[in-house]
């Protein structure tokens, strides 16, 4: 088994730590299940509150770019917004910038979480949220809400915004997206058996 100091940095741009360890087998495993699991939370990890729709894909995207690494998180969480969306359409128009935003939230969480060394502890948190607030500004704003407003919208994009981001919520819903990682990915660091690459 080669050692995870001898990585190249190629190859750490497509798996995470533990995952560039292990056999071919083993790899095609991780990434099947990442992209079944993307699916699940595509399909059954959404509901509604008010105006608000809550949905877990942005904490599955992070923890899927974590675990299996950016390039590879970025394919697992795009192909698995397109079957979720292909077992399950609802009678709607496939949006694709939405796979994309998922693909990159695990890019962005697999090289700033997983790929920055640090030796201080608390650092983590510092990472963890340098990513929250990149894939908020990247994803939320600047893919899923222009794409919206350019297909749909009748108004300026600053009043588009704040309605999206405020009154159907999506700014409460990444924060508990993000809230939730914050307490996760802790925890996840230290069970030995998902060898998270975090330092």
């Amino acid at each position: 088994m080669q050692n995870t100091k001898d990585i190249p940095k190629w190859k750490r741009l497509l798996f995470s730590e533990n995952l560039a360890v292990k056999g071919r087998s083993q790899k095609i495993a991780y990434i099947a299940v990442m992209t079944a699991f993307t699916v699940v939370a595509n399909m059954f990890f959404e509901f509604k509150l008010a105006e608000t729709q809550f949905s877990l894909t942005l904490a599955v995207s992070a923890l899927t770019g974590l675990l299996i690494g950016p390039l590879f998180g970025f394919a697992a969480c795009f192909l698995g917004d397109l079957v979720g969306f292909l077992y399950n359409s609802a009678g709607f128009a496939y949006l694709p910038w939405i796979g994309i935003s998922m693909g990159l939230t695990a890019a962005i969480f697999g090289l700033i979480v997983s790929g920055i060394p640090s030796k201080k502890s608390w650092f983590l948190y510092v990472k963890l949220g340098l990513a929250c607030v990149l894939t908020f500004a990247i994803c939320t704003v600047a893919i899923n809400t222009t794409a919206f407003w350019l297909l749909y919208s009748k108004v300026g994009y600053g009043t588009y915004l704040i309605s999206r981001l405020f009154v159907q919520g999506q700014i409460w819903n990444s924060l508990v997206n993000y809230a939730l990682l914050f307490v996760l990915i802790p925890i996840l660091k230290n069970v030995k058996t998902l060898k998270l690459d975090i330092k």
